[in-house]
């Protein structure tokens, strides 16, 4: 098994809030940055591991690239793995 980074898009999840005065953006119910309004138009900061790309949102994320050989043969209707 090998962990790898990887791009996930979230820009269905994410959900903007305006609170003081700024538009707050939240994944589920975390805080992950803000938009500014600016002279070159709309920007975003947002925390480490987000990040904004050609209109979408995505996070990266460490997924498991080939799954452990032990568990792949599981009977699941037997309960045994």
């Amino acid at each position: 098994m090998t962990i790898e980074k990887k791009s996930i898009d979230i820009t269905d999840r994410i959900t903007g809030k305006f609170q003081e005065g700024q538009m707050k953006l939240f994944l589920e119910k975390e805080q992950i940055g803000q938009m500014i309004s600016g002279a070159k138009g709309n920007e975003f900061e947002l925390k480490n591991g987000y990040y904004f790309d050609n209109e979408r949102f995505y996070q990266m994320a460490d997924v498991t690239s080939q799954p452990d050989a032990k568990y792949v043969d599981c009977d699941y209707e037997n309960g045994w793995c």
